[in-house]
């Protein structure tokens, strides 16, 4: 535990022993041990929503795989790109938790008419939930470091074909990671082609990568 720390909630999910810790001003995210997020920066967040909606049609429709601490779904709402929006949360923790301790910090995003949220597995959840014409997935710490071994199948050549069924003509795909990917990019760039990389700085280790493709026209 960070030093100064205190567990505001610890209970069981789908992926595991889920806590929420306060530590100073800011709450952290934490799965079976290991870090997801916080409330202290969400630059990267922002980047990966502004990266799809920036490219995207006005008024679109986006979907935001994973709820995390509503930085995303704030951020999608704030962009005049963004007519509606769909965020899928596996956990029903976190979705109780971003309505109480950490609505202060999104501005009460999910109560705003234009979102909805999902409880749901997006692998189980996305056949059949129709096209979109953006989707910003931030579900893992990046396509290597997936929270739960079943994670791994959207990163995968069928999890991929998955989610470029899921985008409208010219739709666009932007994927978070903690880290950088060479074998994922590629993989990446094998289904939609040209494949952009945006890098954003961290104090401290690897910059936070977000994975960039839009699908044909």
């Amino acid at each position: 535990m960070s030093e100064g720390s205190e567990v505001v909630d610890r209970l069981d999910g789908v992926c595991g022993e889920l806590v929420l810790r306060r530590a100073g001003a800011d709450f952290e995210i934490i799965a079976n041990g290991v870090f997801l997020m916080d409330t202290r920066n969400g630059e990267s967040e922002r980047l990966m929503v502004a990266a799809v909606a920036d490219r995207m049609r006005a008024g679109g429709r986006l979907l935001v795989g994973g709820l995390g601490v509503g930085f995303s779904l704030r951020a999608a709402l704030d962009h005049p790109s963004v007519g509606e929006v769909v965020v899928v949360e596996r956990e029903r923790a976190v979705i109780d938790w971003n309505r109480g301790p950490l609505r202060s910090r999104h501005g009460d995003a999910l109560a705003d008419p234009r979102a909805r949220c999902v409880e749901a597995d997006l692998l189980a959840w996305l056949p059949g939930a129709g096209t979109f014409d953006g989707i910003c997935l931030d579900i893992d710490n990046g396509p290597e470091w997936t929270v739960t071994d079943g994670n791994a199948a959207l990163y995968d050549d069928s999890g991929l074909a998955m989610l470029a069924g899921a985008l409208a003509p010219g739709g666009v795909l932007a994927v978070w990671s903690a880290g950088a990917s060479e074998t994922f990019a590629a993989r990446l760039e094998a289904v939609f082609g040209d494949v952009e990389t945006l890098s954003v700085p961290v104090p401290r280790g690897e910059p936070d990568v977000v994975f960039v493709a839009k699908a044909a026209r």
